[in-house]
């Protein structure tokens, strides 16, 4: 077993309470303006952004530091169309019978139905895959944990990252997505976990007109 290696915690900076409180405040007040959008303009985006937003959910707390996710960043114009009939097939089927009344019922508001043009108008689909165990170089295979919890946090990361970026996203996630291994041709130690739509909104996007729980819902504090 390998002995752990510690190093200075030498990253870690302080602020003063003020300071704190403002920075708390003023993150709450940025993310807040965050919405999920299905209105995307073509508009391309730099992938140096992309790029540095991807590196930044890589920094997200994970089971026993295996990192266990994958990215794969869909722009090739072919794919993007593979992607959207495949998910769109999955779709029809869903809002076409597959659904409970109950599931169908919870989306309505919403607004959302089997059509996806975003999966080919948006310049960029991140698709992201969770990996259930890793093989070695040696074809040696190790078990990872916590998994799905791992990925939710880094997609997470993601998100804020891409919105502090000044970008906007979706999460999508057709039911079933296997599809989207076989056509990214990602191994079978990885399950696709979501489609994250990555762009612009287009200049007459609508979002749906919804409100968030307040904090006393969402939180208890035991003092």
């Amino acid at each position: 077993m390998q002995e752990p290696q510690f190093v200075p915690h030498s990253q870690y900076c302080e602020y003063a309470l003020e300071e704190m409180k403002k920075r708390a405040a003023d993150f709450y007040a940025d993310i807040k303006r965050r919405r999920s959008v299905r209105q995307f303009s073509d508009r391309p985006v730099p992938k140096e952004i992309i790029e540095n937003c991807l590196k930044a959910a890589g920094t997200a707390p994970n089971g026993a530091n295996h990192q266990p996710w994958h990215f794969v960043v869909v722009s090739n114009l072919e794919a993007k169309k593979k992607i959207r009939e495949a998910a769109e097939r999955e779709e029809q089927e869903f809002y076409g019978g597959k659904a409970p009344q109950d599931w169908l019922d919870a989306l309505a508001h919403l607004g959302t139905d089997e059509h996806k043009p975003y999966l080919e108008t948006a310049p960029y689909l991140i698709v992201v895959f969770a990996q259930n165990y890793e093989i070695k170089p040696d074809g040696k295979q190790i078990k990872n944990y916590y998994v799905t919890e791992s990925v939710g946090i880094a997609l997470g990361f993601l998100i804020a990252a891409l919105h502090h970026a000044g970008l906007a996203c979706l999460t999508h996630t057709p039911s079933p997505m296997g599809f989207l291994r076989e056509l990214l041709n990602r191994p079978t130690s990885e399950r696709p976990y979501l489609i994250l739509v990555v762009g612009y909104p287009a200049k007459d996007c609508k979002v749906p007109d919804i409100r968030k729980k307040p904090l006393d819902e969402i939180a208890t504090f035991i003092d």
